[in-house]
């Protein structure tokens, strides 16, 4: 299995030199030269197996010659006994035809866990078997700097270094970044928003001289090692759930359209999914690019799903290549388009995206309200993140007798002051994690400074040391 770039202009990789890559040096993202295939036979075969069975299977091809058959299954065996249900990602049913994906089980209570506890073991096997060492830089709108963190703490051939926007994000968000105390964690405070947090590491990509420098690599979803393990939870859920002979749909809560180009790779590789809905906050980009056929940024609005206010969707640009018969000269024109004026228009217009999503952009009162009526129907208590997602199916074309099922993105407890404002109760954080709210918050506040944050990551990490 061989990698290629989504702007054409960089070279051709292993998965290995993809995942210590990232960002490809011309600025674009890796995908697979080919989708590998899932036939309808293995699909069946799959409900009933455990979660770390389905994720060797989905994982495996896509890593080549990489790792021993044996050291892989201790790689994934350990990554998702760090999760505290013995299924990793439990169905829940809300109604006749609709259920809750739960991705929140991991060490920090969001989605980010299930590819980042992965994600540290094979990097930490590349990295020891080659004798590196490498420094990651992630920009976060909340939940991927956390698992980072936690994944990455105490790595002697990892430093990481976190973005994360001021007072953009929750105390509990926050303080799992800040409390780590491993000597290899550095979190930084940036004053801004997310989508500057990562202009600033793509910023940092591009500097090649600083690139080789600090060895960079990446664990924001433009490494395409991050949405690999995200495509299980596609195959796991809908095989548990009567899949291939099920038609079965999927609401999305997303920002940066990872999680949902993950069901895109998995309708690629052969399951067969009827909807992609991407289910969007106020930072309706999404939703309103699917409609017209025009990315166009606008400001980012603060709501409380703060994971998903972003305006640049990194990923959209991998579903792009795919979509426009993988023409990297489209792609380049488009991201300039984008850099210069903040929009550009999507090849064949939305017919293009419909084909394959469609969105809805969800209002703060509307979140709260189906947060409230969910647990009034049905006793179960979403996050604003996920209320999002059953949002979309009250009033989504997606309103026929298929199976519909919603991704659980965060655990409530995430966001005890926003839960306690909307259902006048405490949601209290596992045990595990009680710890964060009076550890000591190890953060270094910054501007939104190019070179101020080059020359941190500098001083800091081993690599350039």
């Amino acid at each position: 299995m061989r990698y290629i770039s989504t702007r054409g202009e960089a070279d051709t990789l292993s998965f290995e030199e993809a995942l210590l890559t990232g960002l490809a040096s011309d600025g674009g993202l890796y995908l697979p030269e080919k989708w590998p295939a899932v036939v309808p036979s293995e699909i069946l075969e799959m409900s009933g197996k455990s979660y770390s069975d389905v994720a060797m299977r989905i994982i495996w091809p896509y890593l080549g010659n990489l790792i021993p058959s044996a050291d892989f299954e201790k790689i994934i065996t350990a990554a998702y006994a760090t999760f505290d249900h013995d299924a990793v990602t439990p169905l829940v049913q809300l109604s006749k035809n609709e259920w809750v994906l739960e991705l929140f089980h991991g060490p920090t209570l969001a989605f980010k866990d299930i590819a980042m506890q992965f994600l540290s073991r094979i990097m930490e096997y590349v990295l020891v078997r080659r004798g590196e060492r490498v420094t990651i830089v992630v920009a976060t709108s909340g939940d991927t700097g956390g698992a980072a963190a936690e994944a990455f703490q105490g790595l002697d051939s990892v430093d990481l270094v976190v973005l994360f926007p001021a007072g953009r994000i929750s105390d509990v968000q926050r303080r799992i970044m800040t409390t780590s105390g491993k000597a290899n964690i550095h979190a930084l405070e940036v004053k801004g928003t997310f989508d500057d947090c990562q202009e600033l590491v793509k910023a940092m990509f591009r500097d090649s001289k600083f690139r080789h420098d600090v060895k960079l690599s990446g664990v924001n979803s433009i490494n395409w090692a991050r949405i690999v393990p995200q495509i299980t939870y596609y195959f796991y859920a809908a095989a548990n759930l009567g899949s291939p002979h099920r038609p079965i749909s999927f609401a999305v809560p997303t920002g940066n359209f990872g999680n949902i180009f993950a069901g895109y790779a998995a309708k690629k590789m052969g399951l067969p999914i009827k909807n992609l809905i991407a289910a969007s906050n106020e930072n309706d980009i999404l939703p309103r690019t699917i409609d017209t056929g025009v990315y166009e940024k606008r400001a980012v609005i603060a709501t409380i799903s703060p994971s998903m206010d972003i305006q640049v969707a990194s990923n959209f640009e991998r579903f792009l290549f795919d979509a426009q018969e993988r023409d990297a000269a489209i792609i380049r024109k488009q991201m300039a388009s984008l850099s210069k004026s903040g929009r550009f228009e999507v090849l064949n217009g939305p017919e293009v995206l419909q084909e394959n999503f469609s969105a809805s952009a969800v209002r703060e009162d509307e979140v709260i309200k189906t947060i409230r009526e969910t647990i009034s129907r049905s006793g179960y208590m979403l996050d604003p993140h996920t209320a999002c997602g059953v949002a979309t199916l009250a009033s989504h074309r997606c309103s026929g007798p298929e199976t519909k099922v919603v991704l659980a993105t965060a655990h409530p407890a995430k966001f005890p002051e926003t839960m306690h404002n909307i259902v006048a109760s405490t949601v209290n954080l596992p045990t595990r994690l009680e710890r964060i709210m009076t550890d000591e918050e190890h953060v270094e506040r910054v501007e939104n400074n190019l070179d101020y944050v080059k020359n941190y990551v500098r001083s800091c990490v081993r690599a350039a040391q």
